[in-house]
């Protein structure tokens, strides 16, 4: 029994000696930490401040998320506070990057020295309404709507609704304007259509992020007007196309140049663009031109625009405007393919490859962060 027990514990030490004596390379690949695992360990975290418009919230956060997969020590910031307020806290430099659905004015392109505008996406702007019983199928044209807004039309079943509606039995009761409270390039879009296609709203009124309601209850961001239109039966109010299909809002089709009535799609969103792409101005010259409202086309919906991010052409922080200007190539290339899930039209080629002429001139010292 002895000799037994002798003979055991010669073994074991025999393999122990072994284990103990293996080469690292020898261990199994499956047990050891992935080399991504070991380098994020020692990266130091990184945020990316940014804000602006809501029109893109929804798009900008699931880029927020995804790149953060692929670069754990980055964080995307992004406050979606109304492209007004977006502009002047990336001229103030308080974020990394600004958005705004409105491209620069004159006055604001000449302000703010050095902005880079980059389109991001394409978008369409719809006209929502809440009207218990009617879900789809309300038909309107663009001077209608400009008179609901003026307050010209007050009533769901005045005789020019009728008209473009028949069958529909629109209620007896009051219409009630929701729009945005904040400065807002979803208003600037929405007033830039309304302008373009009412004379009377255009002297009225005009375009602009902000402008005089008439009338209507104010909301501020798309999450404010939505919640007013989800608050009030007999509401009707201008929305990004992503809220109104995520809070299951209805929307009306708009009748558009060549008179027909079009839904918001991302393929009649995109047919707007298609005209306008060839001629885009260069990233970091003056885009306060250009607009896809009211475009040519038998399936072109009128209410859409491209939504635009500001970042500055010269860095003023070599590591961190780097990092931005490595995650604003993510977002035009890779981060494209998150667009259509939330309604968002991604960039037409021609677009991308103006946005890498874009990115490239950001630079620290002359020194251009990204090759490309």
């Amino acid at each position: 029994m002895k000799v037994k027990i002798a003979i055991i514990l010669i073994l074991a030490g025999m393999l122990l000696a072994g284990c103990v004596g293996k080469q690292p390379t020898e261990i199994n690949p499956a047990l050891q930490p992935t080399t991504t695992v070991q380098s994020t360990k020692t990266l130091e975290t990184v945020t990316l401040n940014g804000a602006g418009a809501t029109f893109p919230y929804p798009l900008i956060s699931k880029w927020s998320s995804k790149y953060y997969e692929i670069m754990p020590n980055i964080q995307i910031n992004y406050q979606s506070v109304g492209s007004g307020a977006g502009i002047k806290q990336i001229s103030a430099r308080t974020v990394d990057f600004g958005a705004s659905d409105a491209p620069l004015t004159e006055q604001e392109y000449s302000n703010v020295a050095g902005i880079l505008q980059i389109p991001e996406s394409l978008g369409a702007v719809a006209l929502a309404y809440n009207l218990p019983g009617i879900q789809k199928g309300v038909k309107l044209s663009g001077d209608v709507i400009a008179d609901i807004f003026l307050g010209n039309i007050k009533k769901w079943n005045d005789p020019k609704i009728i008209s473009l509606n028949p069958g529909i039995q629109f209620p007896d009761k009051d219409i009630i304007v929701a729009h945005r409270s904040d400065g807002s390039g979803t208003t600037f879009v929405f007033t830039d259509y309304l302008s373009a296609v009412s004379p009377d709203w255009k002297s009225k009124a005009g375009k602009g992020k902000s402008v005089n309601w008439p009338v209507g209850l104010g909301g501020k961001g798309n999450e404010g007007v939505s919640g007013l239109l989800s608050q009030n039966p007999y509401s009707i109010g201008y929305i990004e196309l992503a809220y109104a299909k995520l809070q299951n809002i209805s929307y009306a089709y708009i009748k558009n140049k060549a008179g027909n009535y079009i839904e918001p799609t991302l393929e009649t969103t995109a047919n707007a663009a298609a005209g306008s792409v060839s001629a885009l101005p260069a990233g970091d010259a003056s885009w306060s031109s250009v607009s896809i409202v009211d475009a040519s086309g038998d399936n072109s919906y009128p209410i859409g625009s491209f939504t635009y991010l500001l970042v500055y052409k010269d860095q003023i922080d070599e590591s961190k405007g780097k990092i931005l200007t490595e995650f604003l190539w993510w977002a035009v290339h890779d981060g494209q393919k998150y667009s259509s899930e939330l309604l968002y039209v991604p960039l037409p080629e021609e677009v991308i490859s103006l946005n890498e002429k874009t990115i490239k001139l950001i630079n620290f010292n002359g020194q251009p962060l990204i090759q490309g």
